[in-house]
């Protein structure tokens, strides 16, 4: 117990870190008023940054596979302070792409898969609740570094910030990566009431299964949303709640604290109700509330309310889809395999944004709201996957 508690406890110090990267719209202004650049190129680098985040996983989570969490943790805390280090020296905008973007960009995505999968192997008979826990941190790094961020502009300015978080995030990444190993199988088959070492997939044979394609789209439809109210919550609040800058403003933290306990709380439901009963009322919070959003009245309040549903559920997203992950498709190849299954979220960042700026905003929540009610009748559609004739429930 002692051993898995610090493991869990090297994930949380990690995905703390990494999760400030959701706090990069408080660069946005200082950057423009030092260098001159437009917000919307400035906004471009935040975008490098989580695609080139999902794509890293897949790689970092193979290698950790292989090679065991410690060393691939490691490696994107260096890689991820390197970015930071050399943004802090960046004058140009393709110099901010680079260094902050795909440097420290691979950085995060290197390092977040290694404490999910480890944390993982360790709990196998709580997968739903740790994955919570392992990924809540992700989800409010943004909210406790606010202050600090905030802090370190208004004292060294932008450029120096960077260097400074460089040095802190190396310190907890590479610090939190040393308390983390992975479990002797012996003792992950022992407690896993699912699986045998018999029935692990490989990233070949789980693309040969039609449950995962279930899962990916499931996985894109319901990060949609969230992404989507994420990213105009602040819109949202000055054009359909009439709200001022200020007021609309206050949805952000109330959406990092609601993300935050979404992970814990629906990781923790889905191991005692089931993870497709936990996704069935999780797309279900998604669409009513989407459907609020485009065509209810709203005020100050409801308008808090509403994006704090989304975000609540959003977060739920992101804890179960790794624990579902590791239950069809096993612990042995967990890293790669929801590395994977990861690339839905990184597409969804983009396709939430793209709808908005075809349609106006009550119809992209009537299109997501839409996605969200498909979501729901795929899950009667997954079952477990069969891999042999010796695989049993």
């Amino acid at each position: 117990m002692s051993k898995r508690s610090f493991v869990v406890l090297g994930a949380v110090l990690i995905q703390l870190s990494l999760g400030a990267v959701y706090g990069w719209s408080l660069f946005n202004q200082p950057l423009t008023e030092k260098f001159g650049w437009a917000k919307e190129d400035i906004l471009v680098t935040f975008s490098i940054t989580i695609a080139t985040f999902a794509l890293f996983t897949i790689f970092a989570g193979k290698a950790q596979d292989k090679v065991g969490p410690r060393l691939v943790a490691t490696a994107g805390g260096i890689l991820l302070a390197t970015g930071l280090f050399l943004a802090s020296r960046a004058d140009t905008l393709f110099q901010l792409y680079l260094f902050y973007g795909i440097i420290g960009g691979a950085g995060i995505g290197t390092a977040y898969v290694a404490p999910l999968a480890a944390s993982v192997k360790w709990f196998p008979e709580k997968r739903g609740l740790i994955s919570g826990i392992a990924v809540a941190g992700f989800g409010g790094g943004g909210l406790i570094f606010k202050p600090i961020i905030l802090a370190l502009i208004e004292r060294f300015g932008v450029s120096e910030t960077f260097f400074y978080l460089g040095i802190i995030y190396l310190i907890l990444v590479v610090g939190g990566a040393q308390l983390l190993f992975d479990p002797p199988k012996s003792l992950i088959y022992q407690q896993d009431g699912i699986h045998s070492k018999n029935n692990d997939f490989s990233p070949k044979e789980m693309f040969a299964t039609s449950q995962f394609y279930l899962m990916w789209f499931m996985f894109l439809f319901g990060t949609i949303s969230g992404l989507l109210v994420i990213g105009q919550a602040v819109d949202i609040g000055i054009t359909l709640a009439n709200l001022s800058t200020t007021s609309a403003a206050n949805a952000v933290v109330f959406i990092a604290f609601f993300n935050a306990a979404g992970r814990i709380f629906w990781g923790m439901i889905s191991d005692k109700i089931g993870r497709k009963n936990a996704l069935k009322l999780m797309y279900l919070l998604t669409s009513l509330t989407m459907l609020y959003l485009a065509i209810g009245n709203l005020n100050y309040p409801l308008f808090i309310v509403a994006v704090s549903i989304v975000g609540f559920a959003f977060g739920g997203f992101l804890a179960v889809f790794p624990s579902k992950t590791a239950d069809y498709f096993g612990l042995e190849n967990i890293g790669v395999n929801y590395g994977i299954m990861y690339q839905a979220y990184g597409i969804s960042a983009f396709i939430g944004p793209v709808i908005a700026n075809f349609v106006p905003l009550k119809q992209a929540f009537i299109i997501t709201a839409i996605l969200s009610l498909f979501a729901i009748g795929m899950t009667f559609l997954l079952k477990l996957p069969v891999k042999s004739p010796h695989y049993s429930k």
